[in-house]
């Protein structure tokens, strides 16, 4: 089994919503500096005796071109180079979007469902109750920006593909789907048993970065319900001890500099 990290570009955005309250004012500074900061956007490739196996899809191209409401190309523009395109990284694993048997996502905000339609092949899997909270969101208002981190048209995916997922979940011995809500209502973070590497838990949002794990917790500017959040945690620290693993954090670029990338792989 392989596992390729995918880079899919960038994001950027104000300190505060990757680490809640980072920067605040004080009677001393009452109107202190924000941290822009860039965060890296990245997919997981498992080639599997199963199949291919895709968790995530990125951000859409077109995010800065319309793709995106204004109020998220303003908060969380999004960068990338025509090699960072989702189908070019696929190429470096040597695989084409077809060859994809089954589409994880982790939750389906922007950047983590929007290349989706590329795999209209493919069985997807997502938590039962973020898709019934994005649903809600984005058929609730005809205006895209109160559709908070949704885009509809990721959202968009033909139901006889899906699978809802609402608890942990194994697709095999090697590969297992945990349920981490608290970021958005369901989040599915991802656990995989490598021969050589040992096991890896990509908990996507529900871990920014290594400062949200902390200890102590350090919640993130996005948050659903805050004490699922804190559960969450717990949990991954659990399994973290459990299988002695590495923590796959999903936006910390400190991280994401060490990583191997496609068409390096881990196995």
């Amino acid at each position: 089994m392989k596992l390729y990290i995918l880079d899919n570009g960038w994001l950027e955005g104000d300190s505060n919503w990757i680490v809640a309250m980072s920067v605040s004012g004080t009677l001393e500074d009452k109107t202190p500096n924000i941290k822009w900061i860039k965060i890296p956007s990245y997919c997981v490739l498992i080639d599997a005796i199963e199949g291919k196996i895709l968790y995530d899809t990125g951000c859409h191209p077109d995010a800065m071109n319309g793709y995106w409401p204004p109020g998220l190309r303003s908060t969380f523009p999004y960068y990338y180079n025509d090699n960072q395109l989702l189908v070019k990284q696929l190429e470096l694993a040597s695989t084409a979007p077809e060859e994809i048997k089954t589409v994880i996502l982790s939750h389906l905000h922007l950047d983590h469902a929007g290349n989706a339609h590329l795999f209209r092949q493919a069985d997807v899997y997502v938590h039962k109750k973020d898709y019934d909270y994005g649903k809600h969101l984005v058929n609730s208002s005809p205006n895209p920006n109160d559709h908070g981190a949704y885009v509809k048209a990721d959202l968009e995916i033909p139901s006889d593909k899906l699978h809802f997922i609402d608890s942990d979940y194994s697709l095999s011995d090697n590969i297992k789907l945990i349920s981490l809500p608290g970021h958005t209502p369901g989040v599915l973070g991802l656990m995989v048993h490598l021969k050589n590497e040992g096991t890896l838990i990509f908990p996507s949002d529900a871990l920014y970065t290594q400062e949200n794990y902390g200890p102590p917790t350090k919640l993130s500017g996005i948050v659903y319900d805050t004490v699922a959040f804190r559960d969450s945690v717990e949990k991954i620290r659990v399994l973290q001890k459990e299988y002695d693993a590495k923590i796959m954090f999903s936006h910390d670029m400190s991280l994401f500099k060490t990583l191997k990338l496609s068409p390096q792989f881990y196995s």
